[in-house]
């Protein structure tokens, strides 16, 4: 692949989907007390109505930050694997809508692009999900002020030493990680790139299974983070709020109010992430950047899919501006 020499303030890496969201009628949701989790129940062997369906293209967990940082007005490049496809075509078509430059998209004959299925009830979602099995490759690039690392298939370990050896070679990248259901298993393999992430983020369950601990302690859960290497860990806990260590620090930063209620919660954890990431590229501190990443979660979960409601910097100040009053940071 050819040497890309633009510089950007940062490159999202991971892969990008098309999720097809259907909105179902019927269904039903079991709940176990002992173990607190949920199962969503539907009529076997049967017709089971739903309401509609649609598609958004372009869309995963990098691929989604990528929309949100260059929607706060920052130089953005996306890297990632999509098949000569049709869904190919409508990613690179919608990266260029966001101003997200695609000189790093590799496409690959004889590949599909990744579909994934989410099935949508009520306001939450279950996603049925299926990675091609592509050729990872990291091309030679100019160096980004950071690299956005997230969700990549089962089959990409190699590709994550490739990622570390780059880290290793380039210390002035900053590297913002948050590891998906593969990664977290991995966490042995992929200590090198824990090692080198400037600032890290998952939500309160996925820290307990990356550090094998059944606590949901935060300082306990960001302790055990900072030993593996980030030196900003932010921890989300859903409705509840979200912390930020620094490893001597710890804040807490409640949601933003909700403008209504909220429609569907695909994105959200990205959007929070992505948020606090575009914000301290813009020169915030760690409690200026917690007061932005809330608002961009509670407008994705405004809308179908995990970019329509991300926010410019422009409409994301101006709901800061009429936040409430006890919408702060506070030390724990």
């Amino acid at each position: 692949m050819f040497w890309n020499k633009k510089k950007y303030d940062l490159i999202a890496i991971g892969d990008t989907v098309t999720d097809a969201f259907i909105r179902l009628k019927e269904a039903h949701i079991n709940t176990n007390p002992s173990t607190d989790t949920s199962e969503i129940c539907m009529k076997f062997a049967d017709k089971i109505p739903y309401e509609f369906v649609e598609v958004c293209p372009a869309v995963g967990n990098s691929a989604n930050a990528a929309v949100s940082v260059a929607r706060l007005g920052l130089n953005v490049a996306m890297m990632t694997d999509v098949g000569d496809d049709q869904n190919g075509n409508e990613a690179i078509t919608r990266f260029k809508e966001e101003k997200i430059a695609t000189e790093l998209v590799h496409r690959h004959s004889n590949f599909k692009t990744n579909y994934h299925y989410v099935l949508w009830f009520e306001a939450e979602r279950t996603i049925l999900i299926k990675h091609e099995k592509y050729p990872y490759i990291l091309p030679k690039f100019s160096e980004p002020k950071w690299i956005y690392f997230s969700s990549l298939g089962e089959h990409s370990l190699p590709f994550h030493k490739e990622i570390e050896q780059y880290l290793e070679a380039h210390p002035n990248v900053k590297l913002a990680f948050s590891p998906n259901t593969f990664q977290i298993k991995w966490t042995n393999d992929i200590l090198g790139i824990y090692k080198n992430t400037e600032i890290f983020s998952c939500n309160v369950e996925e820290a307990g299974r990356i550090l094998k601990i059944e606590s949901i302690d935060i300082p306990t859960l960001a302790k055990g983070i900072h030993a593996l290497g980030p030196k900003t860990v932010l921890i989300t806990d859903g409705p509840k709020g979200a912390y930020a260590s620094n490893g001597t620090d710890i804040w807490f930063m409640p949601i933003y109010p909700d403008i209504k209620a909220p429609y569907e919660r695909t994105g959200a954890g990205d959007a929070f992430f992505s948020t606090f990431i575009g914000a301290v590229i813009h020169g915030k501190s760690i409690e200026e950047a917690l007061t932005w990443a809330p608002i961009n979660s509670m407008a994705v979960a405004q809308e179908i899919g995990a970019q329509k409601g991300l926010l410019s910097k422009e409409k994301l100040l101006e709901y800061l501006k009429n936040a409430p009053a006890d919408y702060k940071p506070r030390k724990i």
